[in-house]
């Protein structure tokens, strides 16, 4: 049985460039969904929020390889944005971020069996966070995206570069909600050398 790889499949999704801001048509996705609030690097909801998510993920793989489709759970990825943006983009104030932690799931895969995969999870584990974890499509589309080597900490110049150089001398707009893919296990990575997408939904200025 072939082991589908959603990251070699997707190259240009998941395999962007780490010197250039490249543009990309992102399609339609499901995904596993997860909404919270508070510093990913403390709060406990953000910590139950990603072990639901795994869970889940991890149990309709199974589902799926038992019915025939392997896949390799793809990786995490997480929206994030704050009521006040000033602390999310200028003070960092990450007790004040807003965010949608999600992991992608295969298009062959039915509502029938994510909803098997939680009730089977829910009958092992104690997760808080398994009633939040929800399946929805997310609608991304044009967007603009970079590979970020470093620490989430280092984000910072890279987004300024991206939002008050590139896109207003190509045209663009903001069209959605800040976007990382974490192609990285941070307990088993050393800060520098994380590997971490970042997109940005666009749109083209009219006039």
């Amino acid at each position: 049985m072939t082991k589908i790889d959603f990251k070699k499949e997707l190259k240009t999704l998941y395999q962007p460039s780490k010197k250039e801001f490249q543009v990309v048509e992102v399609p339609d996705m499901m995904f596993f969904k997860v909404d919270g609030r508070g510093d990913p690097n403390s709060a406990v909801e953000y910590t139950q929020a990603i072990e639901a998510l795994y869970a889940v993920s991890y149990k309709t793989k199974f589902f799926s390889k038992k019915n025939g489709k392997d896949y390799v759970v793809p990786p995490l990825e997480g929206l994030w944005w704050a009521d006040d943006m000033d602390t999310f983009s200028t003070s960092r104030d990450k007790s004040q971020w807003l965010w949608t932690m999600m992991i992608m799931v295969p298009e062959w895969i039915t509502e029938e069996i994510t909803a098997e995969a939680k009730v089977e999870v829910d009958k092992k584990k104690d997760l808080p966070a398994l009633e939040k974890v929800r399946w929805e499509m997310y609608q991304e589309g044009l967007s603009v995206q970079i590979l970020h080597l470093g620490s989430y900490d280092d984000e910072g110049p890279v987004l300024a570069r991206l939002h008050k150089e590139w896109m207003p001398e190509q045209g663009y707009s903001f069209n959605g909600l800040h976007h990382e893919i974490y192609l990285s296990d941070p307990r088993r990575v050393d800060p520098s050398k994380l590997k971490t997408i970042l997109r940005q939904p666009i749109r083209k200025i009219q006039g």
